[in-house]
């Protein structure tokens, strides 16, 4: 595919030598090591430990190398030879460190004593496991419970998490905000309230069984790239994959299987996607709206023939509220669906053709569709544009959501929420003889407010870089200092733990690759993949330091610190033995994990079940729902001269808030993450040049300055009006009150900005060429 003249691209596939070179180049002295070899092809495999990394699947049979380039720099990431000592913490304060790149802090390696800060100093000291579970809970005994909030990151083992929830529970309190929170929230919500299920229908098989895909705002090559194995194969058969995204991502346009000594040898390469399109930030609505237009249309035609393009005896057994959704598609025309999707009808056609004569047909998405103001409508419109054939709960097709962390389905699954309504709660009281509480807690959003508010007085931090990744973050950093107690769970130093409440701690865990002995002897951990489906993992690798404890040590080392003796609720043999956690989980969701501990290391994992994929609807109306859009762009803004719709962007050399380095090769950006990216076109209107420093300033309209500075001008391919810069450096643009409308997932993937160039001045494009449309079928 030729690129466009004078924007920054990449030029190979992805995979191939690339991938290859991406994980040497950074991890050259742990790569060499015969301990990382060995640790890498247990990678994945039955038996082996689950990768830190996505939630992708782990399939029963597996490749010889079930690792791709993410999940290699994840684990050599925790591999990694550097230790961040007592030493370390002696020789820079805080205020010293917080002024380090975040790539920086975490190059120190990892974290090998407990710490607690010292005010009097500006520094983390040393201290001893019991004297800092003593503290916290002395802390968290004198607080309200309901000004705690207890956070997850996503990599946290079932295990620890359903120990975790209890915990919190236990204290008082359903204030467990997690990663989903910032990313597939909208998911939850909108899935559960359409078909009655809160995660995906697909399974891993669906991708053998399917006619086509269709995709939608999912960065394959870079966020789950064990997945361009299976979009090969099913490319190569036949299978027409549609893709919609704002960025052109290389790992759907072309890929070589650095797997195959051929390909690799020879360069071949094997076109992923059919048609893709790309679409404005926000007009998901609007585009597969038309989609849906085109299949009525279709289906009218067909019905001159006396045949059917609809699944008619699907809607009419299956279905609730087609009739109101078939009037708002015939209702809406043409102009408007182009104009809000910056699609050309015959573009939206070529793709809904596809669809048309498809007839097993997956659907699959990322944030691109969830973070956005109309987030919900996003989702509620893909599952639509599916039940019109009957496209879910039948093989080889269904909705997927491609989950990022590796455990943050899972999570939720053992009881990580702040909807009580999501847990069975009657279940846990008889289990350990209390009274949970039953009000709502803080989910991500609500806890970031509470912090500003001074409500919340206590954050414990199970993982993550809660700080970098959250909106609003400049005054979220001016708040937290003022929060009585603050504890961090990590393997490596972050920004997070650098932003400190009165009262501090900082506590180093075991990795997924560290051996975990206890008293029983070695332990294994469990988590879910994207397609609901559990997995064992045992890990052989020595621990980075003698002093670091499991997650599930640490989590019942605060709570027994903590709680009131209650003989129901036994940590330390808890502790000694997981095994008797994964009972626990069995009594409290007897119908997914029966027999949990017989079951953990089947190949492939064992299935524990979705309703929708069965066609049973757990639904207010018993049946899936049909939904009807009122708004036709997904911003939940206006355009207006001179405002872009930015689009914050992950590059393939970091995990989330992880800076693995500043290669960013599958996009051509080297060396740097400072950029915005911008077309040709729309720097020629604002008077750009490239290489120009500029800022990028909220244009939110509700009086707060929000500004990133010093962004070298990037040419790039994007749609008009819209701009693409990294998260999480462009987290401070984002207002906490930009989010979803339901799930209050921040909305990051369309936040109103304004270009303000070196000398202050903002250039709003008027009266220069209009916009046109910006899609490009392969």
């Amino acid at each position: 595919m030729p690129k466009e003249k004078g924007t920054v691209h990449y030029d190979s596939p992805a995979g191939g030598w690339g991938s290859l070179r991406g994980i040497s180049t950074i991890f050259g002295k742990e790569w060499s090591t015969p301990l990382a070899i060995e640790t890498l092809m247990r990678q994945n495999k039955p038996h082996g430990f689950m990768c830190v990394s996505c939630s992708w699947a782990k399939p029963a049979n597996p490749h010889p190398f079930e690792f791709c380039e993410n999940g290699a720099k994840a684990t050599l990431w925790d591999l990694t030879s550097r230790r961040c000592t007592p030493e370390f913490f002696a020789t820079h304060t805080l205020a010293e460190l917080r002024e380090w790149r975040d790539y920086d802090l975490e190059q120190e390696g990892r974290l090998t004593h407990p710490l607690r800060y010292d005010a009097a100093t500006d520094r983390y000291v040393p201290c001893g496991w019991d004297e800092a579970f003593a503290a916290i809970g002395k802390e968290l005994r004198a607080l309200e419970p309901k000004s705690a909030v207890f956070y997850s990151s996503g990599r946290a083992s079932l295990e620890t998490s359903y120990l975790y929830a209890l915990f919190a529970r236990l204290y008082g309190h359903n204030n467990l905000p997690d990663s989903s929170n910032m990313c597939h929230e909208t998911t939850s919500v909108a899935l559960k309230q359409v078909i009655g299920t809160s995660v995906g229908t697909v399974v891993f098989d669906d991708l053998s069984n399917c006619d086509a895909m269709f995709f939608f705002g999912q960065n394959t090559g870079s966020n789950s790239p064990r997945f361009l194995h299976p979009l090969q194969e099913a490319a190569k058969r036949g299978v027409k994959i549609i893709t919609f995204n704002p960025v052109r991502e290389r790992g759907l346009e072309v890929f070589t299987n650095p797997q195959n000594p051929v390909e690799m040898l020879t360069g071949q390469e094997t076109a992923i996607s059919s048609q893709y399109h790309q679409v404005r930030p926000g007009g998901d609505i609007a585009v597969i709206l038309g989609i849906c237009k085109h299949v009525l249309a279709a289906d009218d035609a067909a019905q001159q023939q006396g045949r059917r393009v609809l699944d008619e005896d699907f809607i009419q057994q299956h279905t609730h509220g087609f009739k109101a959704f078939e009037a708002k598609v015939r209702g809406t025309g043409w102009e408007e669906i182009e104009a809000q999707s910056g699609l050309s009808r015959r573009d939206i056609e070529a793709a809904a053709q596809v669809y048309v004569e498809a007839d097993r047909v997956t659907a699959f998405y990322g944030m691109g569709l969830t973070q956005h103001v109309h987030g919900f409508e996003n989702v509620a419109m893909l599952v639509n544009m599916l039940l019109l054939k009957g496209n879910i709960g039948r093989d080889g097709t269904g909705i997927s959501p491609v989950r990022g962390h590796s455990n943050v389905q899972g999570q939720r699954t053992v009881g990580i929420a702040e909807k009580p309504e999501l847990v069975p709660l009657d279940r846990l009281a008889k289990q350990f003889n209390f009274k949970p509480p039953r009000d709502k807690g803080l989910n991500t959003v609500e806890a970031c407010e509470g912090i500003i508010s001074g409500q919340v007085r206590a954050f414990i931090g199970l993982g993550g870089n809660f700080v970098r990744a959250i909106p609003e973050r400049d005054r979220m950093e001016k708040a937290w200092s003022d929060m009585r107690l603050t504890v961090q769970v990590a393997t490596k130093l972050n920004r997070s733990h650098l932003v400190h409440g009165q009262v501090a701690y900082l506590l180093p865990c075991l990795s997924r690759t560290e051996e975990d002995i206890q008293a029983s002897g070695p332990q294994a951990v469990s988590m879910e993949d994207t397609f609901s489906c559990i997995h064992g993992s045992i890990a052989r690798r020595k621990p980075a330091s003698d002093h670091l404890r499991s997650e599930v040590a640490i989590v019942a080392g605060i709570a027994k610190a903590t709680l009131p003796v209650n003989n129901r609720v036994k940590w330390d043999e808890w502790v000694a033995d997981y095994s008797l956690i994964r009972d626990l989980i069995a009594e409290t969701y007897l119908e997914e994990f029966h027999d949990f501990n017989n079951r953990m290391f089947t190949p492939g994992g064992f299935y524990r079940g979705n309703s929708a994929r069965e066609r049973i609807w757990k639904t207010k109306s018993g049946k899936a729902e049909f939904t009807v859009a009122k708004p036709m762009s997904a911003t939940g803004f206006e355009d207006a001269p001179g405002r872009f719709r930015l689009i914050t962007l992950r590059s393939n050399d970091q995990f989330n808030t992880t800076i693995y380095g500043y290669s960013d090769r599958m996009r051509g950006i080297e060396g740097t993450r400072d950029v915005v990216l911008i077309n040709p076109l729309e720097m020629r209107r604002h008077n750009l040049r490239e290489g120009q420093v500029v800022s990028l300033v909220s244009d939110a309209g509700d009086g707060v300055e929000r500004k990133v500075s010093g962004l070298r001008v990037t040419p790039f391919r994007l749609p008009d009006g819209c701009l693409g810069a990294y998260y999480p450096e462009m987290n401070p643009l984002i207002p906490l009150s930009h989010h979803d409308e339901q799930s209050k997932t921040p909305a990051a993937k369309s936040v109103p900005v304004r270009i303000l160039q070196e000398d202050g001045r903002e250039d709003t494009g008027n009266g220069r060429e209009p916009v046109g449309h910006a899609t490009h079928p392969l």
